[in-house]
């Protein structure tokens, strides 16, 4: 059998290199892993995503670099970690909130070498366009995740003849400046309209009905806005079941690389802006052309920084992309800010998604935090293994800084105001952080218990450590000085 298998691949790998699939990399925003049927939570509504995982490959350990919008997205997309591609927090005009000119990118790839036809609809949110440059930018109601199907249409159906890598990025299920004044708790209605989107049937769940994660309070006030947001996230899954329809009637999606993952975790205090694992551990599922390893699931590490060569691998150009990538450094260093960033800092694990039972799995990824909005600088460096996770607080005397839809929202300022609950911490140990966090996350998935000065994990905390630094020399990270300096 596994002979078998071994030549089943090997052809369906010719076929591809002779015939590049299409691909289509579905973005949401802010939402989390539990949130989904096929990650077993029975009160959301997402059919179209669930049947999404029937037919291909879904993950249980696939983990964002950072937990902010930006940094996440320039990372996916370059395969650099954000403080190596220059995108240090969210995309502004202020000062240098901008990827450094010298990094190549999955669309700029794709198009110059693959000879693909670039697309993108809805959220961008990086810069600059030089760098992250897709050959159409398809207008849409960005807000609307059904109109932005129907916008790529047309990309769709003119690039039949030819490879095409569209990015399709919704804003939903992200937070409004919005609030419900109707409802006792003033949740935020993240984005929802009563009178509906068009096209758009809306999804209402009963705040009793939803499922509180163990890092909220669960509290009427959370309790209504993940209400608000589980309505938010069935708005996402319809518009990837018109998505499948545009696909299909254009006869595009048995040939189709179909991706579905998100930037981030929920914008809930503990998750979004945080590197706690409701924020970086997110879903990913992944349909192959054709019908390959439909249904199955995975326990293998996966880290967004493994996006772009995992990509580049299916349209047959990663070598030549590596290539690229280390002739240009040696050519053009000065254009490089002096970052270090020879090659990509992810691999690719299209092995693992051809054969998701073998032994090629990474067994440790890694991430980093420096930057959400401009003003809130807070560095944060984090190694996860299989058993472990290590938190680095670079500046852990500061309290920690809230984003500001998440300081307004319901759920924190209800346990601000009430007994102080954040469900596995308190409000005063999530603002007030020491300098080290580990936790065993096989005993303690939620991070409830800070084993850094526990003396049975003295020699675990020194590996960890080491890891980490390893990590920030090989990724040239300027935090990475802290060691010595602070």
């Amino acid at each position: 059998m596994r002979f078998l298998a071994s030549l089943i691949l090997a052809a369906s790998a010719a076929l591809l290199a002779a015939n590049p699939p299409n691909i289509v990399l579905i973005i949401s925003d802010d939402h989390g892993t539990d949130d989904l049927g096929a990650y077993g939570n029975t009160a959301i509504h997402t059919p179209a995503l669930d049947r999404l995982a029937t037919e291909g490959v879904l993950f249980h350990q696939a983990y964002t670099t950072a937990a902010s919008c930006t940094p996440s997205r320039s990372t996916l997309q370059s395969g650099l970690h954000n403080h190596a591609n220059g995108l240090f927090g969210l995309s502004h005009h202020y000062h240098h909130f901008r990827a450094f000119e010298g990094v190549e990118t999955l669309p700029v790839l794709l198009s110059q070498l693959g000879e693909y036809a670039t697309g993108r609809v809805g959220k961008y949110h990086v810069a600059p366009e030089s760098v992250y440059h897709y050959e159409t930018a398809i207008p849409s109601d960005v807000l609307n995740p059904v109109d932005m199907a129907e916008q790529a249409r047309t990309f769709i159906a003119e690039n039949r003849d030819q490879p095409s890598f569209l990015y399709y990025a919704t804003i939903a299920p992200h937070r409004s400046g919005t609030y419900r004044e109707d409802l006792p708790h003033r949740p935020n209605d993240f984005h929802n309209k009563r009178e509906g989107y068009p096209g758009v049937e809306p999804i209402t769940i009963a705040p009793e009905d939803v499922i509180v994660p163990p890092y909220l309070p669960d509290s009427p006030a959370s309790r209504q806005e993940l209400a608000q947001y589980y309505q938010a996230v069935a708005r996402v899954d319809q518009g990837v079941a018109r998505l499948r329809e545009i696909l299909e009637e254009n006869d595009a999606w048995d040939n189709t690389l179909v991706l579905y993952l998100t930037d981030n975790g929920i914008a809930f205090p503990g998750a979004k802006t945080n590197l706690y694992q409701g924020a970086l551990r997110l879903p990913l599922i992944v349909k192959l052309p054709g019908s390959g390893q439909a249904g199955t699931e995975t326990d293998a590490m996966i880290s967004w920084v493994d996006i772009t060569p995992t990509l580049l691998d299916y349209a047959g150009v990663l070598d030549e992309a590596r290539a690229r990538i280390a002739e240009d450094f040696e050519a053009n260093r000065q254009k490089w800010d002096n970052v270090e960033a020879a090659d990509f800092h992810g691999t690719s694990f299209r092995a693992v998604l051809e054969d998701p039972t073998g032994d090629h799995q990474r067994d440790e990824v890694y991430a980093s935090h420096t930057f959400h909005e401009v003003t809130m600088y807070y560095p944060m460096r984090a190694v996860i293994t299989r058993d472990l996770k290590l938190i680095w607080n670079i500046a852990h005397e500061l309290p920690y800084p809230h984003a500001l839809d998440l300081w307004h929202a319901a759920t924190w300022q209800y346990a601000l105001n009430n007994d102080g609950d954040m469900g596995v911490r308190t409000t005063e140990e999530f603002i007030h952080r020491p300098e080290f966090e580990l936790f065993d996350l096989s005993k303690d998935p939620w991070e409830s218990t800070n084993l850094a000065e526990d003396p049975a994990y003295t020699e675990a905390l020194a590996k960890m450590k080491a890891k980490l630094r390893d990590f920030q020399k090989r990724t040239n990270d300027p935090w990475e000085l802290k060691w010595d300096r602070e």
